[in-house]
């Protein structure tokens, strides 16, 4: 028995065995190069969640005639958390909020918060007696509650009516 008749039955003949080694290597590259790039999306994709900026979508107008300031969560984004701070004042606690640190929370999107000049009595107003004062109002927005992003802001003057 002649084991080259074995051999080329089994194995090929030296024509069939030259494109074999060339294709297997072209696909082994091509596997490992679609294996590196899914391992490097999924790696890298998991990196921009980290550290990422809270967002939110605010709308602010003050309207200087009324002396309402109108405020509007239009999206909330990414962010779990939004408060308004700045220079306006709590009736119910009797003092500025940008002083004692108690903002209002706003609990998503379409949540609207009304301030007015001419009203001190209300819950909120932009003056604690006299019409004669400015200041600037933000929203602000958090993914954690700790780490805070400006959303939005706008500033404010109460004339003498």
């Amino acid at each position: 028995m002649d084991a080259k008749i074995i051999r080329d039955k089994l194995v090929g003949n030296d024509e069939e065995r030259a494109v074999s080694p060339v294709i297997g290597v072209i696909l082994m590259v091509a596997i490992t190069v679609i294996l590196a790039a899914v391992i490097a999306a999924f790696v890298l994709d998991m990196g921009d969640s980290i550290d990422q900026e809270a967002q939110a979508g605010v709308q602010m107008e003050f309207d200087s005639d009324s002396g309402e300031l109108d405020v509007e969560l239009t999206s909330e984004g990414n962010s779990e958390y939004w408060q308004l701070r700045g220079d306006y004042y709590d009736n119910t606690g009797g003092d500025w909020v940008s002083e004692n640190g108690n903002y209002s929370n706003l609990s998503g999107a379409g949540d609207t918060l009304t301030i007015d000049c001419s009203d001190p009595s209300s819950g909120y107003s932009l003056n604690s007696s006299s019409n004669d004062e400015t200041g600037k109002l933000t929203v602000v927005a958090s993914q954690d509650g700790e780490s805070w992003t400006n959303v939005g802001s706008q500033e404010w003057e109460c004339g003498n009516p």
